[in-house]
């Protein structure tokens, strides 16, 4: 059992199958049916699906083509970022009237922490059940939420009870609901790593706690102290408002394979104009052009060069991109290219002092 001293309240809010949610939103002749944003052609992939597409076994990041095949009925629809924005916008809006301590991770997830709120609501549990009333009466969607003493377990638990669901893990069950988890359950375990703790023994989070930290670290580098501290309810992130963007990128998946760079140059000039206008929207600029290749193969390659200045003009980020896709030979026929910019300037403004949180709870979580 944890101390009950220095405990916040963490909320992590993520919105249900958000961009296909919001398509059938918009267009009530899709509701109720399996959808997939992005997928469409030969080659493309899935952003979203909704969860009557995800019954078949249709998921993000799947290529279109399989999808087709899992679920023959499968209704594709384009992508429209502005209004996931908009509505994203909308939702922020409303968690901003409970706490300014919001995190956005992305479009349709965010953590917030409420240990001191604007409400004066002692009860996390109370407030993520307001928050996502308000997001379904006002806006239309739905949304899961968990809430607990961490970022690591609020995100975990807000994966529980989806969709239109949440789950709270008092401070006094964070260490039996962590050792009874799967380990696939585990925010930061991917596949790999799932399957190389498998092969070690390690199914749940009591297995993951059995192992010392040297044993840990041995085989799992960096990450291995991160998994021995979180599996023991320990994670110190605070939610930070003011999240600086590392680095911004555009990439394209072609619907033929490219084995020419002649041909490549002019799909680069489209990617490096979508990056400059991404740069000059964000208001930032940044040092170091990567560029990112992926083979017919499936391999990926990267390949960087650091300039002497900051750069968000199309033609100075297009230039170094030619030059790094002429740097060597290429190994296969490409069937995607990418740009992105890092070493942003914005790493070099500081962040507003925020200070920690920590109260004696006296209420109900």
């Amino acid at each position: 059992m944890l101390p009950t001293t220095n405990i916040r309240k963490i909320i992590h809010v993520d919105m249900d199958a958000f961009y296909a949610s919001v398509e059938q939103m918009d267009n009530p002749e899709l509701k109720g049916k399996p959808i997939a944003v992005g997928g469409g052609g030969k080659r493309g992939v899935i952003s979203a699906a909704s969860y009557e597409a995800r019954k078949f076994g249709v998921k993000s990041a799947m290529s279109g083509t399989l999808a087709a095949k899992l679920c023959p009925d499968l209704i594709f629809v384009r992508h429209n970022f502005e209004r996931y924005t908009e509505i994203s916008k909308k939702i922020r809006k409303i968690f901003l009237e409970y706490t300014d301590l919001v995190e956005p991770l992305s479009l349709d997830e965010a953590y917030l922490d409420v240990t001191h709120n604007k409400k004066g609501n002692p009860s996390a549990s109370l407030i993520a059940k307001e928050i996502r009333e308000r997001i379904f009466n006002e806006i239309g969607l739905t949304a899961s939420a968990g809430i607990s003493i961490n970022k690591f377990v609020a995100k975990v638990a807000s994966d529980y009870n989806k969709p239109n669901g949440q789950k709270t893990v008092n401070p006094e069950e964070v260490i039996e609901f962590l050792e009874q988890l799967d380990i696939r359950k585990f925010y930061g375990v991917g596949k790999v790593t799932a399957e190389k703790m498998y092969q070690l023994g390690i199914f749940t989070g009591m297995d993951l706690k059995q192992k010392s930290i040297e044993y840990l670290e041995e085989h799992f580098g960096k990450s291995g102290s991160y998994h021995y501290y979180v599996v023991r309810g320990i994670h110190t992130s605070e939610v930070k408002p003011n999240r600086i963007r590392k680095s911004l990128a555009a990439e394209r998946t072609f619907s033929e394979n490219l084995s020419s760079e002649i041909f490549m140059l002019e799909k680069l000039e489209h990617i490096a104009d979508e990056v400059s206008r991404r740069l000059t929207k964000s208001h930032v600029s940044g040092k170091t052009v990567t560029l990112k290749i992926k083979y017919s193969d499936f391999s990926l390659q990267t390949r960087s060069k650091t300039l002497p200045y900051f750069v968000s003009d199309k033609h100075l980020i297009l230039d170094t991109a030619k030059d790094l896709l002429y740097q060597e030979k290429l190994k296969n026929s490409v069937r995607l290219l990418g740009i992105s910019l890092s070493n942003l300037n914005t790493e070099t403004k500081k962040e507003p002092e925020q200070k920690s949180v920590s109260v004696q709870l006296k209420f109900g979580f």
